[in-house]
């Protein structure tokens, strides 16, 4: 799901061809385990005007995806298996067999590990995000089902990268992680966390002009594009750069 829709098979990530496939494959991951309703899937692949056909070529697909789930899992695994049910249609899948669940265990794996071993909590970060493959569901999210998972998804990355970022001040190399804030800045230039993190690693590297420049650089465009004032968190963090506060003099985190 943590990209384009598909199947890793062999060692090998395979995609699912025909956008209804995808539809319907990504529909079902959406409530692994839970029935989707008939109804729910015709909107899902056809949107809001399905054909009077909808009810036998939604059955047409279930057969074939069945069909190449089975193909792609050949001999050495067993497939997901794609159950028919009064109230709808289940795709029952082991909970680690799904990138989804997997990234969450991770994530979740890191917010425990944070206060007392925070280098083990970025390393589990650094592994969930490494199994992004892109946007979630990226060429299946056309329903309102897909849609609405797609950018709760998007907020999970967000959320977990700059969970990652904020360890990796500490726990990484200062140039590098001021790389990769430079970078979600520009991406996402109203996460205003980000560039607290950014003005900090900054400061942290001896680069103070730089820091107290980037919330200027900000806060201007904040008051020009949107009318409104940096909120009070990213204010503190200037006025502790500009004051030279003690408290962002830490050490890094020892191994």
């Amino acid at each position: 799901m943590l990209g384009s829709v598909g199947v890793e098979a062999g060692g090998r990530f395979r995609s699912i061809s025909g956008s209804r496939q995808r539809a319907l494959l990504a529909s079902l991951l959406v409530s692994p385990g839970r029935p989707v309703s008939a109804p729910q899937l015709y909107t899902e692949l056809w949107g809001e005007n399905p054909p009077p056909t909808a009810e036998n070529s939604l059955q047409a697909h279930v057969y074939r995806l069945r069909r190449t789930l089975h193909g792609l899992a050949g001999s050495e695994s067993d497939p997901p298996l794609l159950v028919t049910r009064a109230t709808g249609y289940v795709l029952d899948i082991r909970p680690e067999a799904l990138d989804l669940n997997v990234f969450r265990e991770l994530a979740a794996q890191a917010r425990a590990a944070t206060p007392h071993n925070p280098h083990l909590a970025y390393t589990a970060l650094d592994k969930a995000l490494n199994l992004w493959r892109g946007s979630p569901l990226q060429d299946a999210a056309s329903g309102p089902l897909c849609q609405s998972m797609a950018l709760q998804l998007e907020e999970e990355y967000l959320s977990t990268l700059e969970g990652k970022l904020a360890l990796g001040i500490d726990c990484d190399d200062p140039v590098r992680v001021i790389g990769e804030l430079k970078r979600v800045s520009i991406m996402h230039p109203w996460r205003e966390r980000i560039t607290e993190m950014l003005m900090l690693a900054l400061y942290r590297c001896g680069r103070q002009a730089e820091a107290i420049e980037t919330y200027n650089r900000v806060r201007s465009r904040l008051v020009d594009e949107l009318g409104m004032e940096p909120s009070q968190q990213l204010e503190l963090r200037f006025r502790e750069i500009l004051n030279q506060a003690p408290s962002l003099h830490l050490s890094p985190i020892a191994r």
